[in-house]
């Protein structure tokens, strides 16, 4: 047996790691286990240097293509490099054992309750950068509803990315849990400094927007008189199941692409003939078919509660659709 039969399986996989390179291994350490980076790790400081022929070896046995290069040399202190351009110093630190995951106070909170209360477009605008295995895992621990509703405040390629992972997850390391929960809480943090009078914005339109619509319109009508400082700030927040008419046709298509047919035939129930034209014209031809049938039967049981529940429930998606810049509102438009 050649001397490449020496080296054990994670030597093999750290040397193939380092003559890939940083950028390409540091996209791959996140899909390790962390038993696993830390196996690679300790193999990388132990091996020697690898001649071309011998790594050659080494890579058809794990049957991939690689492009040839020079012997390996000072694999530790590569595989020191890579690791620390990414993963921070803590992250290492926690990985190889050497200390606890640090929290922000000895007694901090979980995460998990103050990510539920976000409105779903800022849990959404907050996790859509981040890795879909990130994501997948934080919304394997956060209760249903919120993260379904942040779910909806993503593109399509990315929903079926997470939820195929949240399918294929297994028991996440408490170590690498507890990393992403401070790594969360730092990111909220940084979101909420500056953004005060934003909050009060958002929280003065969320009040409006759980009004009726003249209501509404006569609130805002009297900040517009009384001169009431941020009012168009507001105003570019507000919207109702009734505005839908008011959007652009490619604005209705994304706020209906993926709401169910039940929700939008109960909130049709009643609607005037153009607001009804308004949505109808923006669904699939064979959904608008089913949802016409659905409106020519009465349904009793159907309250005007569960309806303007059904419209609400609506223009919230739209207004996080908004939020996430899927759409514009009708007072953005305006603006524009």
């Amino acid at each position: 047996m050649g001397p490449e039969g020496k080296l054990t399986k994670a030597q093999k996989a750290a040397a193939i790691l380092v003559a890939m390179g940083k950028p390409s291994a540091g996209r791959l350490l996140g899909f390790f286990k962390h038993e696993e980076l830390k196996a690679l790790i300790e193999a990388a400081r132990k091996l020697r240097t690898i001649p071309q022929s011998e790594l050659e070896n080494i890579v058809a046995e794990f049957e991939d293509e690689f492009t040839e290069g020079a012997g390996l040399l000072d694999s530790g202190d590569q595989m020191d490099t890579i690791l620390n351009e990414s993963l921070s110093p803590e992250e290492i630190s926690v990985l190889m054992g050497w200390s606890k995951p640090s929290l922000m106070s000895d007694e901090a909170p979980p995460i998990w309750p103050e990510l539920t209360e976000l409105e779903p477009a800022r849990l959404g605008a907050l996790l859509r950068d981040e890795h879909p295995q990130t994501i997948a895992m934080i919304f394997s621990n956060l209760e249903s509803q919120p993260a379904a509703n942040a779910l909806l405040t993503f593109d399509k390629p990315l929903r079926n990315e997470v939820l195929k992972r949240m399918l294929s997850m297994t028991t996440v390391q408490p170590a690498a849990k507890q990393l992403v929960e401070n790594q969360l809480r730092k990111r909220l943090a940084a979101d909420a400094n500056g953004k005060d009078v934003s909050a009060s914005q958002t929280r003065v339109a969320n009040l409006l927007n759980e009004l009726d619509k003249d209501v509404l319109d006569e609130l805002v009508s009297d900040l517009e008189t009384s001169g009431a400082e941020g009012i168009d700030q507001v105003k570019a927040r507000l919207f109702s199941f009734d505005d839908i008419v008011l959007l652009d046709q490619k604005s209705r298509v994304t706020l209906f692409d993926g709401l169910s047919t039940e929700l939008v035939t109960l909130a049709l129930r009643g609607a005037e003939a153009d607001l009804a034209e308004a949505v109808l014209s923006a669904i699939g031809a064979r959904s608008r078919r089913m949802i016409e049938s659905e409106l020519t039967i009465p349904a009793d049981s159907a309250t005007p509660a569960e309806i303007a529940k059904a419209r609400k429930r609506i223009a919230a998606t739209a207004i996080g659709l908004a939020a996430t810049g899927a759409l514009e509102l009708p007072a953005m438009q305006d603006a524009a």
